[in-house]
């Protein structure tokens, strides 16, 4: 997590530095498609100077609060914050140039300041769903995880289940969600070996279910402790656990 902040914030540092006068009509969207005598009605100085400022600032506080937020708070606020933050100050930016430079496509900010909204909208949405706890039921004649990642199997499927204390060596989100301590999909782990984790929290120890096919799924809730659904699961299906 904090190699990815100080990546970030190293990256929108770096941005600031990029635009210059010289090169804006290059560079700079909607400036770039105008002649010559519509670019002298723009103050590109004033927007020029506000890019550098805007970027400087973006990415000095995105480490500060950042790095706080993950260490202070936890690594699934830091997530959240890497998430939101940007394309809350890309909004603001958006809607704060028009006044730095004077003669820009207000029409095109106002799509621009549409279409980020919209990935904001999107982005709290697929935070939402995906740290919402996603639970496993069963009885005697299913076993059954719920949420964007489920699957109901039969207990005849599975070999076993037990605790265990750590989770294999992920190197490759596969397809799922991951954002701080909350992993949901597909992974591979460093052997080679293609898992399905269901982690609504880092509760250990951890449920491994085992397939009769060699298949394996990790499950930790939020709700409850894992022991006592272990310890549920003992009673209802005895001869897997």
């Amino acid at each position: 997590m904090i190699y990815i902040i100080v990546g970030l914030s190293l990256f929108f540092i770096a941005i600031s530095f990029t635009l210059t006068e010289t090169n804006a009509k290059y560079l700079l969207a909607g400036y770039n498609t105008m002649n010559e005598e519509d670019r002298k009605k723009v103050d590109i100085r004033s927007h020029v100077k506000y890019f550098k400022k805007f970027h400087l600032f973006l990415g000095c506080s995105f480490f500060i609060i950042g790095v706080a937020l993950t260490y202070l708070v936890g690594e699934n606020a830091g997530g959240i914050f890497i998430a939101v933050y940007p394309i809350m100050a890309y909004i603001y930016f958006i809607w704060r140039s028009a006044k730095h430079a004077k003669g820009l496509s207000t029409k095109s900010n106002k799509i621009g300041i549409a279409v980020l909204i919209g990935t904001l909208v999107l982005v709290i949405g697929l935070l939402a769903l995906g740290f919402k706890n996603d639970p496993v039921v069963f009885d005697a004649s299913k076993i059954e995880f719920q949420g964007s990642y489920g699957e109901q199997i039969n207990p005849s499927e599975i070999q076993t289940v037990e605790l265990v204390e750590q989770l294999p060596k992920i190197t490759l989100k596969t397809n799922g969600f991951a954002l701080g301590k909350i992993n949901k999909g597909y992974f591979r782990t460093s052997e080679g070996e293609v898992v399905k984790l269901i982690i609504n929290s880092d509760h250990k120890p951890y449920l491994l279910f085992t397939k009769n096919n060699g298949k394996k799924i990790y499950f930790s809730s939020n709700e409850k402790k894992n022991e006592e659904i272990y310890n549920e699961m003992k009673k209802v299906l005895p001869n897997i656990v």
